[in-house]
């Protein structure tokens, strides 16, 4: 047993089990249910139980998974380690303003408690955090791309745009009425 690969069946049950078992899904946040430490260890409870049905005779002691169960997950030198921010460290930032500990959400917000709050976390001195932008990536491509083909589109229509023909004979608006009165072949000057 090496610990990444599991030879059981029992893992894909454990899974559904685990996804259907009164745990934080989607149903929850759907209906605005806060998470609790309670819910938390719930949660972590039914992992180690699938953990241990799944692979009975336990982790490796390097395994992450097992390091995090017992507590003692060690995130130095990785990219993780740099998203952790100690508790007197942090501070929030909601709509480009510091909240203050101490004061209430009241204070920030006002009294409507139907108000959705988007708080970040930064480190203490580092300032406000950058603003999101408006739009996302991948709509900026989608509306480069349209409008590189649209001015496309324009540059053909440009060159197609050849009034030349309106000179010609056959485009003449006026040419049936000429011939029906007989003016067709009708020229001016000395003969």
């Amino acid at each position: 047993m090496n610990g990444k690969t599991s030879a059981y069946p029992a893992e894909g049950q454990c899974l559904r089990r685990m996804r259907s078992g009164g745990g934080m899904d989607m149903k929850q946040v759907q209906a605005n249910v806060c998470v609790t430490m309670e819910m938390v260890k719930k949660a972590l409870d039914q992992l180690r139980g699938a953990v241990m049905i799944v692979y009975p005779m336990g982790l490796p002691p390097h395994d992450p998974i097992r390091m995090e169960f017992e507590d003692r997950e060690d995130l130095s030198g990785t990219q993780a380690s740099l998203q952790v921010i100690a508790e007197d460290e942090c501070q929030l930032w909601w709509a480009a303003k510091e909240m203050q500990r101490g004061k209430k959400l009241q204070e920030y917000i006002g009294k409507n408690e139907k108000t959705k709050l988007v708080v970040k976390i930064q480190k203490k001195g580092q300032g406000a955090p950058a603003r999101e932008p408006v739009i996302t990536e991948e709509q900026q491509k989608q509306m480069m791309m349209y409008y590189h083909r649209r001015q496309e589109e324009l540059k053909k229509l440009e060159e197609a745009d050849d009034d030349s023909h309106l000179d010609s004979e056959w485009s003449d608006r006026q040419a049936l009425r000429k011939q029906f009165q007989g003016l067709t072949n009708i020229k001016w000057g000395p003969r």
